[in-house]
């Protein structure tokens, strides 16, 4: 069985749990979507901890190239100031490590990627229908929305785990994917919210950064969703 899991940002409590329940489940492999950087304060123990695991394959998600290209999120002044932070706490053996991400996987007619098949890192997939899909695609895992979601469509089929570190879907318990044999099972695990609140705290985070946990939004309260468009 393999776990599917994304948009990690740094949350290591949360990961921890991921890892445990997903090993306990019977995972012996692991595909990371992406965005194992940002948000949160621990990308240090992070990545050791999948540094750690036997069978992975990771794919780059954006903000794991705005930490290794030191170029901030063009789109926010806080989350640049979060992976500024990262910049100077990341070893040096840890980006080195990260930087040896692919952009996406495909195997068959199954696509792997953090955004989505026309930008593998800042494609926001909230809509799906039958052009999502390119030709030959017939199942794509895609993260980077934070939402857990599978979505079947003319025969194929989309999945996001949702996100490890930050769900947005409402729910704060960590989210991630088993996919056995050809079915996908999605799962959620809770965690101790609090003790990833409390290392944001002691490194200096503001509050704002991390009371959305608490109730699986965005930063500022947002819930998002991923729907189904039918033609």
């Amino acid at each position: 069985m393999i776990a599917i899991i994304s948009d990690i940002h740094a949350n290591f409590t949360a990961l921890k749990a991921v890892i445990k329940d997903s090993k306990q489940k019977g995972c012996t492999e692991y595909i990371c979507l992406g965005d194992i950087a940002g948000y949160h304060s621990e990308i240090n123990e992070s990545i050791e901890l999948l540094r750690g695991l036997e069978n992975l394959r990771f794919i780059l998600g954006n903000h794991d190239v705005y930490l290794i290209e030191k170029t901030g999120c063009p789109r926010s002044k806080l989350l640049t100031s979060i992976l500024r932070y990262q910049e100077k706490s990341i070893t040096p053996d840890n980006l080195k490590w990260l930087t040896g991400g692919v952009l996406f996987i495909r195997e068959g007619d199954t696509l792997f990627t953090h955004g989505g098949p026309d930008d593998t890192q800042e494609q926001y997939l909230y809509k799906i229908e039958g052009k999502t899909f390119p030709l030959g695609t017939r199942r794509i895992f895609g993260g980077h929305t934070h939402v857990q979601k599978v979505i079947d469509v003319d025969e194929k089929q989309f999945c996001n785990p949702g996100s490890v570190g930050q769900p947005r879907d409402g729910d704060s318990r960590a989210a991630y994917a088993i996919l056995h044999e050809n079915t996908i099972l999605l799962q959620r695990v809770a965690y101790d919210i609090e003790k990833t609140q409390s290392a944001m705290k002691s490194a200096g985070f503001p509050e704002h950064c991390y009371l959305n946990l608490s109730h699986g939004t965005q930063i500022g309260g947002r819930v998002d969703n991923i729907r189904l468009i039918q033609r």
